[in-house]
């Protein structure tokens, strides 16, 4: 697995050279077929946050990237919106983008640039799995929590897998069970994991068969720009059905957080 330093080199060329929907995505799909799961994601994100009801004003995204949650956080209403990530190239264009908030360079398992108590609310959308080192992914949930108001809402998306972990070079996919275990030991408890994505991204939680079946078929319906996004628009209204009437995702899933102690 690539050290935190490899991991942060290698998201820093990747969002230098592209700052898009496919940069921070699934880049293999390509950037037509992202921009319809991106749909799929901001409706499960706009729906969802809203049930949970986050209070307050001010609120922390980690791991902004291009700013996508940035933008929902503002449809929302929130006026004061922080944002972080850990490479340059993001936050330059991020502060340029949106220069009615503010931007710094901090990494999720260490947000020194941000005091106890400072947010009602922090989201940390499709950041988490990147981690591959456990020692730094459970220091992200100790600092939600250093920095979230008691009370509180964590909003991330993360893979649960209820099979066995998948490490990889750039990805770690955890289990649901030590997910929720970190998450308890930081003073969070579980409010909320619905699907986030159900056929449009990699199938990690299913056999291992069908994940490289329907894997192999995005991959060839996405090999040209035109017919990724004839893919995408395809998928997308199936892809919203299923996100309301799942309970479980065999990929990404939303799941919101409550730090405990009185709000």
């Amino acid at each position: 697995m690539a050290t935190h330093s490899e991991l942060r080199d290698f998201w820093e060329r990747r969002l230098e050279g592209d700052w898009t929907e496919s940069g921070v995505g699934y880049r293999a799909l390509g950037r037509p077929f992202n921009t319809w799961m991106y749909r799929v994601r901001e409706e499960v994100f706009l729906r969802e946050v809203s049930r949970t009801e986050p209070g307050g004003s001010s609120i922390l995204d980690v791991g902004s990237g291009t700013g996508f949650y940035v933008r929902l956080w503002e449809r929302m209403g929130v006026g004061d919106i922080t944002g972080c990530d850990m490479t340059d190239a993001a936050v330059e264009r991020l502060r340029g983008r949106f220069p009615d908030h503010r931007f710094v360079r901090q990494d999720a398992a260490d947000l020194d640039a941000f005091d106890v108590d400072s947010f009602d609310a922090v989201s940390c959308m499709d950041v988490l799995f990147h981690i591959t080192d456990d020692g730094r992914y459970t220091s992200a949930f100790g600092e939600f929590a250093r920095v979230l108001r008691p009370g509180g809402l964590l909003v991330i998306s993360e893979n649960c897998l209820q099979r066995p972990e998948q490490r990889g070079e750039h990805q770690v996919n955890r289990t649901l069970e030590w997910i929720a275990a970190t998450a308890d030991k930081a003073g969070f408890d579980m409010v909320r994991r619905v699907p986030m994505l159900m056929l449009m991204n990699a199938q990690v939680d299913a056999p291992a068969a069908w994940r490289k079946v329907w894997g192999g078929a995005l991959r060839a319906a996405t090999l040209t720009a035109p017919t990724g996004w004839l893919a995408g628009a395809a998928l997308y209204p199936l892809e919203r059905r299923l996100v309301q009437g799942r309970r479980e995702s065999p990929t990404t899933e939303l799941v919101a957080f409550r730090l405990r102690g009185q709000g």
